[in-house]
C-alpha cells in the first residue's frame, strides 16, 4: 500500500483530514515520483545483464549448485533459477515505483520460503543470488538511486531470512 493509500485509510478511519505531516510525507513521496521511475527503468532496461550477472555470481560462489544433483544443474534448471532471479528483480521495481515493500512482500515472499523448502532449493543460494541482482543494480545507478533501489534489495534479503 503506498504511502498516499496508507494516509488516506488511516485519517479516514479516525475521521480526519490529512495531517500537516501525512501531507508532507505525500508531497515528498510525490515529488520523488520521477526519480522512482527512472530507476525501474534503468533495472527493467538492463534486467537480462544484471539478472545473468547475478546467476554468475551465485554459480561461482556455489559452486555445488549447477553441480550434478544440484538445484541449478543442467541447462533447463539454470534458465529456471535465473528466471526466479529476474522474478525477484522485477518485485524490487514494484517496490521502488510504489515506494513500499508491500508488493514484494505481497507477491513475492509470503509463502516463498516453505514452497522453497519443499523444492529442496537452498534459501541461501537464493539470497546470494538477490544480493548479486543488487550488486547489478547498483553498478549502474549513482549514489542516491542506489541507495533507494538498495532498501528494497535489503527488504527482500532480510525477509527471505538473509
Amino acid at each position: 500500500m503506498s504511502i498516499v493509500t496508507k494516509s488516506i485509510v488511516n485519517a479516514d478511519a479516525e475521521a480526519r483530514y490529512l495531517s500537516p505531516g501525512e501531507l508532507d510525507r505525500i508531497k515528498s513521496f510525490v515529488t520523488s515520483g520521477e526519480r522512482r521511475v527512472r530507476i525501474a527503468d534503468i533495472l527493467t532496461q538492463s534486467r537480462e545483464r544484471i539478472v545473468k550477472a547475478a546467476g554468475d555470481q551465485v554459480f561461482q560462489k556455489r559452486p555445488d549448485v549447477v553441480s550434478p544433483g544440484g538445484n541449478a544443474y543442467g541447462q533447463e534448471m539454470t534458465a529456471t533459477c535465473l528466471r526466479d532471479l529476474d522474478y525477484y528483480l522485477r518485485l524490487v521495481t514494484y517496490g521502488i515505483v510504489s515506494g513500499d515493500v508491500t508488493p514484494i512482500e505481497e507477491i513475492g515472499v509470503v509463502g516463498a520460503k516453505e514452497m522453497y523448502k519443499s523444492l529442496g532449493t537452498p534459501i541461501d543460494g537464493i539470497i546470494e543470488g538477490i544480493r548479486g541482482l543488487k550488486a547489478g543494480a547498483n553498478s549502474l545507478l549513482s549514489g542516491e538511486d542506489a541507495a533507494e533501489a538498495g532498501a528494497y534489495f535489503d527488504y527482500l534479503i532480510g525477509a527471505l531470512g538473509g
